[in-house]
């Protein structure tokens, strides 16, 4: 038995003097509570690409209880470039798969977190693979695949926080689902506490362009389009080279045409974004601050691109809040 203990709590649960002197500095900052609540989650990442890779990396070092990988796909030129868990020496990466050698990285940035791998494919999985968990992170698959995983989270009876992570050259794109998400946050002297409901991913999308803002994102029509072509396609995301922009084009006219939605909505330029590593340090952010349960987490949607608007270079983020478009479409349906 550890000499001494940190009391987190009137539950009685305990940090280890091992736990407390590695995160020292972030109890200090969160609390010892929060960190209690993240040492004691398990967290699933199904797809391994840079920006996941760096998702990993962040939440292994705050210290979850444990991290289990889910990535068939074999080592190419193209991951070894984007993803930094992957050793560059080819005798280190000889006879293993990307989620072992993967694995294997996050285990050297903090030997206390376990950091494990599951073969199999992801549609295949029970939902009581998935109640095994408390955070399940998707990316790199297609749009069937998150809406299924999506419904067989929010089908278990106890909740399971679910995200997606696109990235698309300099777009990208979050998905947040925390179902009924309780959090406290500071107004001056006082503490409030708070509520908030999500809706799932299908009721999500599932929202008519034509009820959303005049003012919406761009962004969020763009992977719409690309998101419904690889469907079509049978293509796996990052799969499009320019030579499929004439389809992706046309499709575009499709679609905008179907939700009564002007093609000036959908600039071409958007259309020939791929895939790059560019948010896995803030959706580590948004997960972790989950289980400090203060301050207000991310609102379901967020959608971010870099210097795209010609003499604008900055950076552009736009979260959007779609909740109550979302509920109403979905009360309409049921009408």
């Amino acid at each position: 038995m550890d000499s001494f203990r940190l009391r987190l709590g009137m539950d009685g649960e305990e940090l280890t003097e091992q736990e407390t002197a590695l995160y020292d500095r972030q109890i200090r900052v969160w609390g010892a509570g929060a960190q209690r609540r993240l040492s004691k989650a398990h967290i699933l990442v199904c797809g391994i690409t840079g920006t996941i890779a760096e998702f990993c990396k962040n939440i292994v070092l705050a210290g979850v209880g444990s991290l289990t990988l889910v990535d068939n796909r074999a080592v190419t030129e193209e991951a070894l470039s984007a993803n930094f868990l992957i050793p560059s020496d080819e005798n280190v990466c000889a006879g293993k798969t990307l989620t072992e050698l993967c694995r294997d990285s996050l285990k050297d940035f903090n030997p206390m977190v376990r950091v494990s791998v599951e073969k199999g494919d992801l549609s295949s999985f029970g939902a009581e693979f998935y109640s095994k968990f408390d955070v399940v992170v998707v990316s790199c698959c297609s749009f069937t695949t998150k809406k299924l995983i999506n419904e067989k989270c929010r089908k278990l009876s106890k909740r399971v926080a679910f995200y997606t992570v696109d990235c698309r050259d300099s777009c990208g794109e979050i998905f947040v689902d925390l179902q009924h998400h309780k959090y406290s946050k500071q107004k001056r002297e006082e503490t409030i506490e708070c509520e908030l409901h999500y809706p799932s991913f299908e009721e999500s999308i599932s929202v008519p362009w034509k009820a959303l803002p005049r003012k919406f994102s761009k962004l969020y029509f763009a992977m719409r389009v690309i998101e419904r072509f690889e469907e079509v396609e049978q293509r796996k995301p990052g799969e499009l080279s320019i030579a499929d922009l004439p389809a992706v084009v046309k499709l575009k006219k499709e679609l905008c045409e179907a939700q009564s939605l002007n093609e000036s909505h959908i600039p071409n330029v958007l259309l020939e974004r791929l895939f790059v590593p560019s948010l896995g340090g803030f959706s580590d952010r948004r997960s972790l601050r989950q289980y400090q349960a203060k301050e207000t987490p991310q609102e379901f949607l967020l959608l971010r691109r870099y210097g795209w608007k010609g003499h604008n270079r900055g950076r552009i983020r736009e979260a959007l809040k779609l909740s109550s478009l979302a509920e109403g479409n979905l009360n309409r349906s049921k009408g």
